[in-house]
Parts: C-alpha cells; sequence; structure tokens
C-alpha cells in the first residue's frame, strides 16, 4: 500500500504540475490528485518540493525517452529531409510535455539555490548534449567537437521549447528550419 500511495503521489504531482505549473501547486493540491492525504508527502518525500522535483524530473526523463525513441526510428533520408524530419520530431515531442517543459524553467531558476537541483539539472542536460547531436546528425565524431556541436545543439532546443511554450503558432516550419540550417552549414564552409 505504501508503494502504491507513493506511485499516486508521483502521478498527482505530475497532474498538479501540467495544470497549474511548479510554483502554484500545494501539497493539498498534490494530495487531492493522488487520493491519499498530506501526512503521505511527508512520509515518502519529507517536503512538497522534494516530490514535485521528483516528479518533474521524471516527466523530462520520460520526455527526454520519447524523443529519443523518435529521433532513433526515422529513416535514413538524404539531410536536408532529415533535418526537416528531426524537427518535426522534437516539436511532436513536446505534446503531452507542455506542463513539464513549462514547470522545467521554474525549476532552473530555484537551481542557484538547491545544490541537488542544479546537480540533476547539469546531469539531464550533459546528456542532452551528448546524445541530441549524435542522434540528429547519426554521428559518433571526435568528442570535444561533439560537445560543442551539441551545446549548439541543446540551445536550439531551449529556445524551440521556449517558442513553443509562447507561441507555438508562429513556429517556422520543418521545411523552412532545414533550409536555414542548411544555408548556414553553406555560408560558414566559406
Amino acid at each position: 500500500m505504501r508503494e502504491d500511495n507513493r506511485n499516486a503521489l508521483l502521478r498527482g504531482a505530475r497532474t498538479c504540475l501540467d495544470e497549474r505549473g511548479y510554483a502554484r501547486t500545494r501539497a493539498r493540491d498534490v494530495a487531492s490528485a493522488a487520493g491519499v492525504s498530506t501526512a503521505a508527502i511527508g512520509y515518502h518525500f519529507g517536503t512538497t518540493d522534494a516530490l514535485l522535483i521528483e516528479a518533474l524530473l521524471n516527466g523530462l526523463e520520460k520526455w527526454s525517452a520519447v524523443l529519443d525513441q523518435s529521433l532513433t526510428a526515422l529513416p535514413k533520408t538524404d539531410l536536408p529531409e532529415h533535418l526537416a524530419n528531426v524537427y518535426r520530431c522534437v516539436v511532436q515531442s513536446f505534446e503531452g510535455y507542455r506542463g513539464v517543459l513549462a514547470a522545467s524553467f521554474e525549476l532552473m531558476a530555484q537551481a542557484d539555490d538547491n545544490e541537488r537541483i542544479r546537480q540533476e539539472l547539469r546531469r539531464a542536460v550533459e546528456h542532452a548534449r551528448s546524445s541530441l547531436l549524435g542522434q540528429i546528425l547519426r554521428s559518433d565524431s571526435d568528442p570535444d567537437q561533439m560537445h560543442v556541436f551539441g551545446t549548439a545543439g541543446y540551445a536550439m532546443l531551449s529556445g524551440l521549447i521556449v517558442q513553443w511554450l509562447v507561441d507555438p503558432d508562429s513556429l517556422p516550419t520543418p521545411e523552412m528550419v532545414s533550409s536555414q540550417l542548411l544555408q548556414w552549414n553553406t555560408q560558414v564552409g566559406r
């Protein structure tokens, strides 16, 4: 029964993150969504913040796994079509994770005051840097080069998330993004 309550709290916290965001979620909101008493939060997680952080990090891991799986399943195509497909997969991966993605920015604002949050976010960013670019380019280049390109790729992904959260109707089409990236590549290669 205790493990059921713990899992129910994580599910309830995820629901609250999706509906209310991180800062507006209170212990009673999570307990109500989970169908348990607020005392269960203290028993299983110590604090509401610890519960919300775990639910948020779990949500980000699930989103990342969905994105990884989608990118891995892309068919082999020429570079322009591949880049358009990557962009399409990335934007589609946001669906169902709006609350978690938005709450992740709230969590980043707390990283200066919480070493655990900073370490968890640092680990997530490093994973994204190392895996994202390899999947996008389907390349196992020099690790230093991959780090630099992965950092740039993660910066673009973060910016895309912000744009999608704020104004999803104004996102460029996959073909526009692919064309622009290829144009930049040509200009840099000169």
